[in-house]
């Protein structure tokens, strides 16, 4: 293929169509795991914070996109997360490359002092890519599942009063995810705006997080998802707890493990066979917990960092 009938270029409203396309049918041929409809990938370019005519970055050749490169800048942190995907017949011709060049440019515009990206242990071509890259691996994060028809839920405490979230908490919910994360590698304080549009997010609900309550106060949180389009398009009941936590200055009381317990239960009772999460490697306390409730690890995800003190990238 000749590089010359390459452009890389910003995204446009009209590109939504064909950059739908392009993300379902690269996920489909790589089987990924991951699902967007098209409801969640709006809702994914109309995030706050993020604007998709400066931040994405799609490839197209003849006309037809063929690849494209997504940066979530998160300031407080100075650190830009990319994810970037490009169609087979692609692959080792330089697209990639090309939209990595692009995105560092726009992450330094931002001020950001690294890029981060994220990719399955298996998947040897893209850790290739980002050595040649300059960039190093640095963390990992283990996916985990559940069959909850054999978790077994009569260790829940009553001990320990939980609830769901309602409207209009959010911005309790935003404190406490931020206490419970601080200092957590790769986590960047939210806002209650963005927490308000995640709960919202695909129509999803503040039913949908569980909070562990100390006296009248929410002191741990586990949010739940269920991706019912998904279940139906691939024939699945699978849910995802999405993020749990409990405030620092109330750990070893057993609100973990009751409120992840309670996140589960409200899983099953929407018919759910299997739940999901992500936890880093190196959370030996959230790891004991996950185990010793049933989860098991399925698969790993392995971060890569690069610099961007004057770095260039170049492949």
């Amino acid at each position: 293929m000749s590089e010359s009938f390459l452009i890389i270029r910003n995204f446009s409203p009209g590109d939504f169509n064909p950059y739908f396309g392009l993300r379902t049918e690269i996920e489909r041929l790589d089987r990924s795991g991951r699902f967007f409809s098209r409801r969640s990938l709006l809702d994914h370019l109309n995030r706050p914070n993020y604007s998709a005519q400066h931040d994405l970055f799609i490839a197209e050749r003849g006309g037809r996109l063929v690849g494209f490169c997504d940066l979530d800048h998160e300031k407080h942190l100075q650190r830009a997360l990319i994810e970037s995907m490009v169609r087979p017949e692609e692959r080792g011709q330089g697209t990639a490359t090309k939209l990595f060049e692009h995105a560092h440019r726009r992450a330094s515009e931002l001020g950001a002092r690294v890029i981060q990206v994220g990719v399955s242990e298996n998947n040897i071509p893209a850790k290739h890519l980002l050595a040649r890259l300059g960039f190093d691996l640095v963390r990992r994060f283990l996916e985990m599942e559940i069959e909850l028809g054999r978790t077994d839920f009569s260790t829940r405490s009553d001990l320990h009063a939980c609830r769901c979230l309602r409207k209009g908490e959010e911005g309790r919910l935003t404190d406490l995810q931020n206490r419970a994360f601080s200092g957590s590698w790769g986590f960047n304080p939210n806002t209650a705006e963005e927490i308000a549009h995640r709960v919202s997010f695909n129509g999803r609900s503040p039913r949908d997080v569980i909070i562990s309550l100390a006296g009248d106060e929410p002191a741990g949180y586990c949010w739940t998802t269920v991706s019912l389009m998904e279940n139906e398009v691939l024939g699945t009941k699978k849910g995802r707890i999405h993020m749990m936590g409990v405030d620092p200055n109330l750990r070893a009381r057993g609100l973990g493990r009751a409120v992840l317990l309670a996140g589960l239960a409200h899983l099953k009772h929407q018919g759910v066979e299997r739940a999901e999460l992500t936890v880093d490697a190196d959370n030996r306390p959230a790891l004991s917990l996950y185990r010793s409730t049933g989860f098991e690890v399925i698969s790993t995800t392995e971060w890569y960092e690069h610099g961007l003190s004057g770095n260039e990238i170049s492949g």
